[in-house]
């Protein structure tokens, strides 16, 4: 069950103040479809003899096969600036293909995807230059970020104390942890104020402090006007960081909306108490064949009282 597209916008807003605002980012009926080569188990034989065909295989084209997948199927929402957008679902529910074709990194096979400006991807599996220095990678990030050498001379002190990775800012990459990594991609994709960012489980990384003071920076975004993307698993700071959320299940957009409607809906298909909602909307149909609309709804307002019914 979708959650209405303007549930997103605060209550007090007036049809013209929503006139006013800004889009940043509009997908229109995108699909994103790409190809996996290998040859995959077939249903009917254990994992051993899969292997050994494979193995007998090398060389030859038998056992070589293409894997079509659909990560995501006609999807279409508008984004604001100053909207800050959590991103939810499950694993391979297409929510990252989604946000890598807004940063300009995965191409649509159909469909259309206009932005207002520039999009940052950050992430925790981003690709960092691991033999040089975490210095080294500033000089580089900021300034395909469009900074200036003078700039970036500037700013220097500020990223690496953002990042708070110690000494370590002037070893090799590839002695940092996951989370270092993280902070210090953090740090040099919001030394300039992007448009369009998007996170990427980032915030999954670091201590508390970190993640505060992520939060913080995000937040100044926003304010400066920008758009903000988070993809998390995390439904509780999803709540705490976003004015909006959607909901891909399956490579289709199944529900956008306020974060604690939307999330409420995908405990009731995931949750553990899913029995239980399926039986409460088994109810909701049948009170809508023999009493109809209203008395549904109502039988929706007392089960949810926030979901706008």
């Amino acid at each position: 069950m979708a959650v209405p597209e303007d549930a997103g916008a605060p209550a007090a807003s007036s049809p013209a103040a929503q006139d006013e605002r800004i889009p940043s980012v509009i997908v229109s009926h995108v699909d994103i479809r790409y190809r996996i080569y290998g040859s995959p188990k077939r249903p009917e034989e254990t994992d051993e003899e899969g292997a050994v065909r494979r193995l007998l295989s090398r060389g030859g084209q038998a056992g070589l096969g293409v894997q079509e997948v659909h990560a995501v199927k006609n999807v279409s929402f508008v984004a604001y600036r100053g909207e800050s957008i959590g991103i939810i679902g499950r694993n391979g529910s297409g929510k990252s293909t989604l946000l890598r074709s807004v940063a300009g990194l995965v191409p649509p096979s159909s469909g259309t995807i206009w932005l207002g400006g520039r999009a940052a991807l950050l992430g925790v599996n981003a690709v960092l230059q691991k033999k040089l220095s975490g210095r080294d990678n500033i000089w580089i990030g900021a300034q395909a970020l469009g900074l200036t050498p003078a700039q970036v001379r500037r700013r220097m002190d500020d990223i690496i104390e953002f990042a708070d990775i110690g000494d370590f800012i002037d070893l090799p990459m590839s002695s940092y942890s996951s989370g270092m990594a993280a902070r210090l991609r953090f740090a040099i994709s919001t030394a300039v104020v992007p448009d369009i960012l998007i996170v990427d489980e980032a915030l999954a990384t670091g201590d508390e402090h970190f993640r505060a003071r992520a939060t913080e920076r995000i937040e100044q975004i926003r304010e400066q006007a920008g758009t903000v993307f988070i993809v998390a698993h995390s439904r509780k700071r999803i709540n705490q960081l976003c004015t909006r959320v959607l909901w891909m299940d399956d490579g289709r957009l199944l529900g956008d909306g306020r974060p604690s409607v939307v999330n409420g809906l995908y405990g009731r298909k995931y949750g553990r108490h899913r029995q239980v909602w399926k039986e409460r909307y088994e109810q909701i149909e049948r009170v809508m064949t023999e009493q109809g609309p209203e008395a549904a709804r109502e039988l929706l307002r007392r089960w949810e009282p926030e979901g706008n019914w």
